[in-house]
């Protein structure tokens, strides 16, 4: 069931922002594979970060649920899972040259983060205008490695 939700813009500088523990840590990593890049997802102690494809405003929703949801792969063009600590259970959004832009009060412990990325086909070649949005969806969770569950390939059709 879904415990709680919020929508919002996120201006994603350097084609990132975060979810992190506010209590814990106010630094996300800054050492950057390939791999990381084309998962579109990071962790680090304590913050996942959220790779969006552009690095514009873009519309972010957040939702907390009590226990794994479904997921529609179909609906999204790309989908990754990781798994934040929230210690404090203070779980903020956070623009990556920016402030917070959301905060949710939690039950303390480890959660899965399942990020959706989608619209990649609204956006223009330029790469500055575009409808793409993303949702973080988050449930209680023991401790897992990065997962991808589905991998957006830019050669092909969204």
């Amino acid at each position: 069931m879904r415990l709680q939700r919020q929508a919002f813009e996120v201006f994603a500088d350097y084609h990132q922002f975060y979810l992190w523990d506010r209590g814990m840590t106010q630094e996300a990593p800054e050492e950057y594979t390939d791999e990381d890049v084309r998962r579109r997802i990071k962790t680090g102690p304590h913050v996942v970060v959220i790779q969006p494809e552009r690095d514009m405003t873009v519309a972010v929703e957040v939702e907390i649920h009590d226990a794994e949801p479904a997921c529609d792969l179909d609906a999204w063009d790309h989908v990754a899972e990781a798994s934040l600590h929230l210690r404090t259970g203070r779980l903020q959004v956070h623009e990556c040259t920016g402030g917070p832009v959301a905060e949710f009060a939690i039950e303390p412990g480890w959660y899965r983060v399942r990020s959706h990325h989608g619209g990649f086909d609204t956006i223009e070649e330029a790469g500055t205008d575009g409808d793409d949005h993303y949702l973080a969806v988050l449930w209680p969770a023991p401790a897992d490695d990065v997962r991808i569950l589905k991998q957006w390939d830019p050669g092909s059709p969204s």
